[in-house]
């Protein structure tokens, strides 16, 4: 058993008091206002429909699809003793038996980069080379999927706008090669950062809100199974070459998000619908096929430890990537 004092259980009622006074707000609202503002300031909200059968094997004709979806672990202290590894993975739809993996590895120890000073810390510099690089790595398994079995869709574990920011060369390969082979590339976004909606409310003034609400929180509960929202605000997104839209894939009520490039934007509610079709109604709103990729190209923490020793110099391993913690638990 645990021992948990007093006064961190008085700390967690205090933080649970405080975002119910905060939430209340938004958990209070007229969800029917609300509805109505949205269909009418910020997109239009549909009810879709899964495809049949039919329409679904119409896919496995077409070239199946391709989930790709990445993921990195760490081992080691504080900067610059630690040691990260990523790693990528493609899975066609048709070909279940031919993963593609991708891998790659950052510590501030090795710079690929010049002018990089490993001693000096840089907690900043560090994230930009970790998100870059596992960037690059799910863009590489899709390039290389694409290559190998030609799907119809390429199917993102992310918004589509993270790769042109932090990984912008590899990314304008991904999509100018999609665009060539009429490849559709969609982002699956579970976790919904934006703010569109709390932003069109401050410009509109028509629904009075204190608190400031990202879009996960005023969309939770509010759209019905199989809803989605086509936005029709111009955002940095659209600005920057992609169509979104918001819909309830699942029983969950949190909405998820999907991004598909604007050439490509007739195929929007096209995606929507196979979204909707391969996602499980008991599921967090994820399709199924992403789940399994998610699983499979997770690097659990024991595998690192085990590579690691297992192909690393044991004083090198000592001195630079144990930190006193693990040697506690060795």
């Amino acid at each position: 058993m645990y021992n948990v004092s007093q006064e961190l259980k008085n700390k967690i009622m205090l933080v649970n008091k405080v975002l119910l006074d905060k939430y209340g707000e938004v958990l209070s609202m007229d969800r029917n206002a609300l509805r109505d503002y949205i269909n009418s300031k910020v997109g239009c909200i549909l009810k879709i429909d899964k495809f049949t059968d039919e329409e679904l094997k119409r896919y496995t004709n077409l070239g199946g699809i391709l989930g790709v979806d990445g993921s990195k672990n760490r081992m080691g202290g504080a900067h610059p003793h630690f040691i990260e590894v990523y790693q990528g993975l493609a899975k066609s739809t048709l070909h279940k038996e031919r993963p593609i993996y991708k891998v790659d590895f950052y510590t501030p120890l090795y710079s690929e980069e010049e002018e990089t000073n490993p001693l000096e810390e840089n907690t900043e510099e560090d994230q930009r080379i970790s998100n870059k690089k596992l960037a690059a790595i799910e863009i590489e398994a899709a390039l290389e999927g694409i290559n190998a079995f030609n799907p119809y869709a390429v199917m993102m574990d992310g918004s589509l706008i993270r790769y042109k920011i932090v990984c912008s060369d590899k990314w304008q390969e991904l999509k100018e090669e999609c665009e060539r082979r009429n490849i559709i590339l969609v982002g699956i976004i579970k976790d919904i950062k934006t703010s569109i909606i709390r932003e069109s409310i401050d410009e509109d003034g028509s629904i009075p809100i204190k608190e400031f609400f990202y879009d996960r929180e005023l969309l939770y509960g509010l759209l019905e199974y199989g809803e989605v929202i086509l936005t029709n605000i111009n955002t940095k997104k659209e600005e920057r070459g992609f169509t979104s839209l918001f819909m309830r894939s699942s029983q969950s009520p949190t909405v998820i998000g999907m991004d598909i490039l604007n050439s490509q934007q007739s195929c929007l509610l096209e995606m929507a619908r196979l979204v909707f079709t391969l996602t499980p109604k008991a599921s967090r709103g994820v399709p199924l096929w992403l789940d399994i990729i998610d699983s499979e190209v997770k690097i659990p923490d024991q595998m690192i430890r085990g590579l690691l020793e297992s192909y690393l110099d044991r004083k090198i391993l000592e001195m630079l990537f144990i930190s006193e913690r693990d040697k506690r638990t060795m």
